[in-house]
This record gives C-alpha cells, sequence and structure tokens, in this order.
C-alpha cells in the first residue's frame, strides 16, 4: 500500500485510514449541534465552561441542587417597588378634643348704661325725676335715687295722664311733659272727691277742684268670668257714688278672686284697694287696684272716710 502525503509528508496508510473514518463522525455531530439552536450559546461557545446544571420543576420541589464548590452564589435580587404590593397608608389619627386649643373665653362686657331712665336706673338724675313727679302732684312717697317699682308706678300714672305710652321709660316726649309741668284737670269743682278716670286708668284725689295726687290704677277688663257656678262680667260701672263700707285690713273675696289690702267699697262688691300688681292696663275683676302704699295714703294721710263721693267716667 502507497503512503499518504500530509503536507509535504508521508504518513502511513493507517493513518490515513483512520482519519476517513472520524470524518463522517464529525460531520454528523456537527450537523445535529446546528439543527438544534441553529448558534452556539453564547454560555456553550466552543471553549466556554459549562454551564451549570438547571432543576426542573419537578425536581425543584424535592431537592435543591448542590452547587458546585468553585461556583460563586449570586446576591439575592432585589425586588423593585412595583414587584412589592402596595400598603395601605396608615389611617390619619383622628383629632381629639385635646389636640386643639380651647377658644378663649371672652371677657364679659360691662352692659351700657340704657340711654334714657327706666327702671332698673339709679342716681342723682332719678333723684331729680323723683322729686318732679313728686312736686307734680303724681303719687310717690320719697326721693331715694333709686329707680324701682314705686317711681315706676308714678311715670306710668304721668304717662297715662298725659297720653303718652305707657312704657316707663323718660324718653324725649316723656321729658318734654314733665318740663311743661303736665297735670290732669279734674271733672269735680268742689268738696272731696276720688275721681276713677277708666280711659286714662288713673285715680284722682281732688279737693275742690285741685287734683292733690294723681296714683296708677288697673280696673275691671270687661270680660266675663265664672265664680262659684256663676258667670260674672269684670265691670267697673260708671257714675257718681259713695263709700257705703271698708275694711281695714288684708280682705279675701268671697267669690274667691284673690285678696285686697284695705278695702273701701263704694258700689255693690266694688272696692278701690290695694294690690301688688297694678300694670297699664285694666286688669280686674271690677274692682279699682292701686298699690298697697297708695291705699295706706288715702286711708291715712288724705283721708277717705265712709260717705266720701267716687265719681267713675
Amino acid at each position: 500500500m502507497r503512503n499518504l502525503v500530509d503536507g509535504g509528508r508521508q504518513q502511513p496508510a493507517a493513518v490515513s485510514r483512520a482519519r476517513r473514518l472520524v470524518a463522517p463522525l464529525l460531520a454528523v455531530s456537527l450537523t445535529t449541534l446546528s439543527l438544534a439552536g441553529c448558534a452556539w450559546p453564547s454560555s456553550q461557545a466552543p471553549g466556554a465552561a459549562p454551564a451549570p446544571t438547571t432543576t426542573s420543576p419537578s425536581t425543584r420541589d424535592t431537592a435543591s441542587a448542590t452547587p458546585s464548590p468553585s461556583a460563586t452564589p449570586s446576591p439575592t435580587p432585589t425586588p423593585t417597588p412595583s414587584a412589592t404590593a402596595p400598603e395601605d397608608p396608615a389611617p390619619s389619627p383622628t383629632p381629639t378634643a385635646t389636640e386643639e386649643p380651647a377658644p378663649p373665653t371672652p371677657t364679659p362686657e360691662e352692659p351700657a348704661a340704657p340711654e334714657y331712665l327706666q327702671r332698673g336706673s339709679t342716681g342723682p338724675e332719678v333723684q331729680a325725676l323723683q322729686q318732679r313727679l313728686i312736686d307734680l302732684g303724681y303719687f310717690l312717697q320719697s326721693a331715694d335715687g333709686d329707680y324701682g317699682f314705686a317711681t315706676q308706678q308714678a311715670v306710668w300714672a304721668f304717662q297715662k295722664a298725659a297720653g303718652l305710652a305707657r312704657d316707663g321709660v323718660i324718653g324725649p316726649k316723656t321729658q318734654a311733659a314733665l318740663d311743661a309741668g303736665y297735670r290732669p284737670t279734674p271733672r269735680s269743682s268742689s268738696g272731696k272727691v276720688v275721681e276713677i278716670d277708666l280711659d286714662r286708668q288713673i285715680v284722682m284725689a281732688v279737693e275742690d277742684g285741685h287734683v292733690v295726687r294723681t296714683i296708677n290704677t288697673a280696673t275691671g277688663t270687661g270680660k266675663t268670668f265664672e265664680a262659684k257656678g256663676h258667670t260674672y262680667r269684670a265691670t267697673t260701672p260708671r257714675g257718681t257714688f259713695h263709700v257705703y263700707m271698708q275694711d281695714d285690713g288684708m280682705h279675701s273675696s268671697t267669690l274667691e278672686l284673690g285678696n285686697m289690702w284695705r278695702p273701701k267699697y263704694f258700689t255693690g262688691g266694688i272696692a278701690i284697694h290695694g294690690s301688688t300688681s297694678i300694670p297699664t292696663h285694666p286688669a280686674s275683676h271690677g274692682c279699682v287696684r292701686v298699690s298697697n302704699a297708695a291705699i295706706n295714703w288715702l286711708w291715712d294721710t288724705w283721708g277717705l272716710p265712709i260717705g266720701t263721693t267716687v265719681l267713675v267716667y
């Protein structure tokens, strides 16, 4: 057998025959690799280190692959924010009453003094008012500088007599009438007469046509009322009468209508008597109410004996 020439050198026939046997096998291997991936994986390129074996899912559930001593474990990847489930925001704390400062307590202000004199006023101006009312003959026992119940009764009597608003306030019109010295004019001209003016709701103690005192009063309402099973009308009758009976003390109404202080009867059960309630309007069951102080003055100072004329109009 002839020797083959390789690179200008002759090789034995056995070597040539071996190469002929290996060449087909190498070609088959290259063809198989080329069909599997169309290219060499970068990690399995010729001459590269072999890639670590990957455990299949079924194997990973039951066993862990033992890393090669020469392999360096890769660091655990840090999850990105998008991979982490969002957490609910922490609820804002509910404010409590103690977290907010309490509003400052306002400092109470002094109440403004009324523009005009009225009940509750005090001082020298009230005293001057009281003295003016006394001088004009309106019933008031003293000028003490305190605008109370008694002064209010006198102011109401003055306002009624002058035809003014019955509010007890010394406004411009009331003050002008006080400055002018208004006095009511009686109807009687002689003797001692008690005049009761139902329209103006005042009582006048008159001597010989001169008004000595003008007193606030409240007479019958004119309405019907029930007492002890009977119906009555709360009327103060008009006309000329005379005091025919009196009771020097507290008298309880036989019709259970209340108490009367020191009554002076002038017709039937109708009397002039003292009371603690004398408003600016008709308010009685028919009697003529005046203050307790006023009836005391009629009894003890002026004198209102049995037989005194009572004129109601």
